[in-house]
């Protein structure tokens, strides 16, 4: 059985994901098609064994200005990868396979692991996730929806 083809998942520049798999139901993200692979904000990046595979300990903090509601993460490693950046800096990540909530449908994704606090947004979604159906408008934001204010307000940081 082929999986249905869904060319028409219209994203923009910028959206609300959800990250199911560890209960993070809201995450703002930047639509990126310059990054081949999605990249995640995380913290406490910790190796290890388990089963004698490569596992990786890491911290999820959904929201822009806070700690709160951070969540601990456990993934068995599925690469490694050197990223350079848009500025030509290289990089060794950790990448996962997660599965990622966008404009109604959840796909998985490879993630790249990477701390993003001096960026705008918590996690880039890269061209291996979207060439899973979707079309970028880039005049466009929050095409698949936005949470209430009060979650708008805890990731600013005023609860």
């Amino acid at each position: 059985m082929t999986e249905p083809h869904h060319s028409s998942t219209f994203t923009g520049w910028r959206e609300w994901v959800s990250l199911p798999e560890i209960g993070v139901s809201w995450l703002k993200a930047k639509i990126d098609t310059g990054a081949q692979t999605s990249a995640l904000h995380t913290t406490k990046l910790e190796e290890f064994s388990r089963d004698g595979e490569d596992w990786v300990r890491f911290t999820v903090h959904p929201w822009q200005d806070s700690e709160l509601d951070e969540v601990i993460v456990e993934r068995p490693v599925h690469d490694r990868r050197t990223i350079r950046s848009s500025s030509g800096h290289s990089q060794d990540r950790l990448v996962v396979i997660m599965n990622i909530g966008l404009c109604g449908r959840v796909i998985p994704a490879e993630v790249t692991l990477t701390s993003r606090d001096e960026m705008v947004f918590r996690m880039l979604i890269g061209r291996q996730a979207l060439r899973q159906g979707y079309v970028v408008d880039s005049a466009a934001s929050y095409l698949g929806g936005k949470p209430g204010s009060a979650v708008r307000k805890r990731n600013r940081g005023r609860i």
